[in-house]
């Protein structure tokens, strides 16, 4: 990782970094998929359909994968059986995740992470992965399973102190729906290719884009720059 990219940053370009848990930070989600399907009578996956056939809200997806629509008991217990799954394995950061993290800090950034997995099993799965200090902020999902970002991150982004700052905030993710709700909140998002979500699907969304998570943050530092160049331009011709 170029380190170079981080060095210490000025006030006003200094970045609020929140990160995606699932399919970001955390590399996961096939098996445990795969573990709630042969009861619904699907078969199990590999990562590329996985990642070709992703959507949210969640029951959706598993429409796609079975050819039809679930019921909502059907929905709760794969949930159950899907979360029960991912406790019961070690918890895998994405290599060079903690070493990014510790340079953005480094040089002055700060960072949280957000995720709707249930709020609890954030926490322990961060605590077991060892990076919580890198965050002044991680929170997961409290009520009910299928939603979208949007309005926890218009909530967190206020626990945090940041409304109406939401022009130094990016999200960094790995599906169109994390790039869409951070610009319904005025964010900035990039989104990295490794993740749950297929590279064509995101490419076609027309979001920012790049191969890994060192060079999403690096892009989303360019951008916050490019913004207070363009900015500055602006006030020296008024």
């Amino acid at each position: 990782m170029n380190t170079a990219l981080f060095a210490a940053a000025t006030p006003s370009a200094r970045l609020h970094v929140v990160w995606d848990w699932n399919g970001t930070v955390k590399d996961d989600h096939v098996d445990a998929l795969n573990a709630t399907l042969p009861a619904l009578g699907g078969e199990a996956v590999d990562q590329e359909t996985y990642r070709a056939k992703h959507t949210v809200p969640i029951p959706n997806f598993y429409a796609r994968l079975l050819g039809r629509t679930i019921t909502e008991q059907e929905w709760i217990t794969s949930d159950n059986a899907f979360l029960e799954h991912l406790r019961a394995q070690p918890v895998r950061v994405r290599g060079g995740a903690a070493e990014l993290m510790a340079a953005l800090r480094e040089a002055g950034h700060t960072q949280s992470l957000l995720s709707l997995c249930p709020h609890d099993t954030l926490v322990r799965e961060v605590e077991q992965a060892g990076i919580g200090h890198f965050f002044t902020r991680f929170e997961g999902r409290t009520g009910p399973s299928g939603g979208t970002k949007a309005a926890p991150l218009a909530a967190h982004l206020e626990a945090l102190g940041l409304t109406g700052q939401a022009h130094r905030v990016l999200l960094v993710g790995d599906a169109v729906d994390d790039a869409d709700d951070a610009h319904a909140n005025g964010a900035y998002a990039v989104l990295h290719t490794g993740g749950l979500h297929h590279p064509a699907k995101l490419a076609a969304a027309g979001h920012p884009l790049t191969g890994t998570l060192a060079d999403a943050v690096a892009l989303g530092l360019r951008l916050r720059l490019r913004l207070i160049q363009d900015r500055g331009a602006q006030l020296a011709c008024a």
